[in-house]
């Protein structure tokens, strides 16, 4: 339903009901890769657990996405336009979102 009220006040409701996160990316400048190579290996050894937190589910239909246990996630997608390997994470604290996105980068073979 539609409610009348000021963007900003929902954004508070939203942060009160499911608490706030925190989003980071990476861009790394990748040459001579085979994409669905890496998709597949990035999906067939995904990790069981990622800085301690349980791997809840892979999502491979863009690029492919760890869902972890306490509501973070991490992405590794290639780009579809150029030669960059694009790594997203987002965690419910500051702090976790860059050692996702290195975690990322490792899985990747990147490190």
């Amino acid at each position: 339903a539609c409610q009348r009220q000021p963007l900003h006040d929902t954004v508070v409701e939203l942060m009160r009901e499911f608490g706030q996160f925190y989003y980071g990316r990476n861009d790394v400048q990748v040459q001579g890769f085979d994409k669905a190579k890496l998709t597949h290996r990035l999906t067939e050894e995904a990790p069981h657990t990622i800085l301690q937190h349980k791997v809840v589910h892979v999502n491979n239909s863009d690029g492919v996405k760890y869902l972890l246990d306490d509501d973070s996630w991490l992405l590794i997608r290639p780009s579809g336009t150029e030669q960059v390997l694009r790594i997203y994470a987002e965690a419910r604290t500051r702090q976790e979102v860059q050692p996702l996105l290195e975690v990322g980068a490792r899985l990747a073979h990147l490190h």
